[in-house]
């Protein structure tokens, strides 16, 4: 089987990317949209992120036989329940969220007659709203699937071969555990560069200008992932909590241990520990998800903020 109707429930960035890739290489299916936001709603349809942009988000699902939540972590229960009553019961329902098992809950609670497959497109870029989405976001990215134990094998193939046809690889994984490896790759990354251009910014010995006029290049990298949407990564962090507590735990010991080799002098332990990173940042390049390239070979379309 394949999606034919594909009902897209938020219009930012990934919801507006999905439409726009489904528009180039799955021409043959229709796309419905609808964001809460009016103002996003109306530029949505300027730049034809769907084929239809709805006034209601019941509207938007009634024929769909695929329907895809881009909204933020603590918005998709009640963007689950806004359409509940209007869903067709053989429509599958999915999402684009960074956190599964919160998020598998809400809609399955929400929708209790639908079947629920929750994905993670590992992809984004610091920019948010209706303007920032392209359809070439996914290609060469990570797409995870979660389904539950007891999902039909079809719908799961259909979901797949949907994302592989948007240029995603995709990859199967428990919901658990997903919040477990994304806590550590992307969760706890956000919190440390929110935290160190907080930081920067609050030192009363530096003004914000020098911030901004001697930012190295480290520094410009934390502010691009802090500059990603606040109310997405709120509601990522409240969602995941627990997986992202644990992570911050280790994280926390570990940099005891290199402040404990800063203090005492100890430049082989730095020495060793900066080796072994440095490995890391070539397997991403390796596995060709980063650029080596300067300015990582982004231009105008970076993936800093991904979820």
């Amino acid at each position: 089987m394949s999606f034919q109707r594909i009902a897209i429930i938020g219009l930012g960035l990934l919801g507006g990317s999905i439409g726009l890739a489904v528009r180039e290489y799955i021409p043959g299916a229709a796309t419905t949209g609808y964001d809460s936001d009016p103002a996003t709603r109306k530029r949505a349809a300027e730049r034809g992120l769907a084929d239809k942009i709805c006034d209601s988000a019941a509207d938007a699902v009634r024929e769909a036989d695929l329907v895809i939540f881009c909204v933020p972590p603590g918005a998709m229960a009640e963007a689950a329940r806004e359409i509940a009553g209007a869903l067709p019961k053989g429509a599958l329902v999915s999402d684009v969220g960074s956190c599964k098992v919160a998020v598998a809950k809400a809609l399955g609670e929400a929708l209790p007659r639908n079947a629920v497959i929750p994905a993670h497109p590992v992809a984004g870029t610091e920019n948010s709203g209706p303007d920032a989405g392209f359809a070439a976001l996914f290609h060469n990215r990570w797409c995870i699937v979660t389904p539950p134990a007891d999902a039909d094998l079809q719908l799961l193939t259909a979901l797949t071969q949907f994302w592989e046809a948007l240029g995603a690889n995709v990859e199967i994984m428990d919901a658990e555990h997903h919040d477990l490896v994304l806590a550590v790759t992307s969760h706890l990354p956000h919190l440390i560069a929110y935290t160190i251009v907080g930081t920067a910014s609050d030192l009363e010995q530096v003004t914000q200008s020098e911030v901004i006029k001697y930012s190295a290049g480290g520094f410009r990298d934390f502010t691009r992932i802090a500059a990603s949407d606040p109310t997405m990564w709120r509601d990522v962090f409240l969602s995941n909590k627990d997986a992202v507590l644990e992570m911050l735990q280790r994280f926390s010991e570990d940099l005891t241990a290199l402040q404990r080799a800063i203090r005492v002098g100890d430049g082989d332990a730095l020495f060793d520990h900066f080796t072994r990173t440095r490995a890391i940042r070539r397997s991403i390049i390796a596995e060709g998800q980063d650029d080596a390239r300067a300015d990582f070979g982004r231009g105008d379309h970076g993936d800093a903020g991904a979820g």
